[in-house]
């Protein structure tokens, strides 16, 4: 990405405005426009000129002559770097978001849905969310349970609740108490661990034991090499409703087909945020600084949330070029924060060292709560 150009602060004000106009009308914005309704203390053929100044620079486009200019992928660009004063979502909206969560803390299976709907809502975009993932399988808990002769179901607990099953067949029969004996030992020395840490007790197993580990460690493996869940979204119809997708039968079909298309969604993400990514940072992708074609109209706002090192997924919001970045970037943060709160208490690292010190969401709740009548009073618009 080339070098953004330096401006001037009455252009960097221009700007700045231009944008906020664009983003609310979706139109064109005219010098005249600028001056009457901020009270600028100069003229609209001054402001002409910088928007001429503004627009050798790349910052600006004018579609057609004689009308009013729009700003360019390089004018939001610099924009989002160095003009955005990224806003805290407002105070209850917030609560109400912290209050649905908390509601739902108890049924894993909401809150993606949840956070899908409340991102669309809050962002006036499309949400795409993945499902938390362990960065690495952990060991939690073994059980053998005997069938008949010498089958026996191995049955494996990882930390976060993914559980894998696999029969096998041993040389010889053994009875149940032989084999919860055994599973009884690997519990004591596995518990917590990873496969390479698992692995690097093999030498001290029994042979049966050491039959069982490497059947563990097989399991362990493969969970770590799955592709994501299946990938949530919400709020495509409304965002066919833009000016941009609703008369541009091009730009809306090549849309749907993106937020359809879970391969691409999943390149998106993966091309995104990289491990290198940390917890709650956000990447903002305008336009066609992205590589996917069916995306170029659009801009995306993207983070990585849950616990680093024990278990992340990905959310983010799928919007019109002119998106309002500021609130969108706020909703994803704050949704991302509070995903990773619930992510936590579920996986509960062995650590007093602070891994993700935060607020857990029912304190988040209880420290802001109101009744739900509060809530709705101070619903916003």
């Amino acid at each position: 990405m080339a070098e953004a150009k330096a401006l001037t602060t009455r252009q960097e004000r221009l700007l700045r405005l231009i944008i906020k106009e664009h983003v609310e009308t979706a139109g064109m914005v005219a010098s005249r426009t600028l001056v009457d309704r901020y009270q600028l203390d100069v003229s609209p053929a001054t402001v002409r000129n910088e928007m001429a100044r503004l627009e050798e620079l790349g910052y600006l486009l004018q579609p057609h002559t004689s009308a009013g200019r729009v700003p360019t992928e390089a004018g939001f660009r610099y924009f989002v770097e160095r003009l955005m004063h990224e806003p805290s979502l407002p105070q209850r909206e917030q609560r109400m978001i912290a209050h649905q969560f908390y509601q739902a803390r108890e049924h894993i299976e909401e809150w993606l849905p949840l956070a899908s709907t409340v991102l669309a809502r809050v962002a006036q975009a499309a949400a795409i969310l993945t499902a938390p993932r362990t960065t690495g399988s952990l060991f939690k808990h073994l059980e053998l349970i005997a069938t008949h002769g010498r089958a026996v179901l191995l049955i494996l607990v990882m930390e976060g609740g993914t559980v894998e099953q696999q029969m096998l067949v041993l040389s010889e029969p053994m009875n149940q108490s032989a084999l919860r004996d055994a599973a009884d030992r690997l519990n004591q020395v596995c518990a917590g661990q990873n496969a390479e840490q698992i692995e690097a007790h093999m030498p001290e197993f029994p042979p049966l034991e050491k039959d069982i580990a490497r059947i563990v460690l097989t399991l362990l493996r493969d969970a770590e090499g799955e592709a994501a869940d299946e990938i949530y979204y919400h709020g495509l119809s409304d965002l066919l409703q833009k000016p941009e997708f609703s008369t541009a039968e091009e730009a809306s079909t090549a849309l749907v087909r993106a937020m359809e298309e879970r391969s691409l969604l999943q390149a998106v993400l993966s091309e995104t945020l990289t491990p290198s990514v940390g917890i709650g940072s956000v990447r903002v992708i305008i336009g066609d600084e992205g590589q996917w074609e069916e995306l170029r109209t659009c801009s995306i706002v993207l983070a990585r949330y849950g616990v680093a090192d024990y278990a992340t997924g990905s959310l983010g919001v799928v919007g019109p070029v002119r998106m309002h970045y500021g609130r969108a970037i706020s909703a994803v943060r704050f949704v991302a924060g509070i995903l990773g709160e619930l992510v936590y208490e579920i996986y509960q690292p062995n650590s007093q060292s602070g891994l993700f010190p935060v607020e857990s969401i029912s304190s988040r709740f209880n420290q802001n709560q109101g009744t739900e009548a509060d809530i709705d009073e101070e619903r916003g618009p």
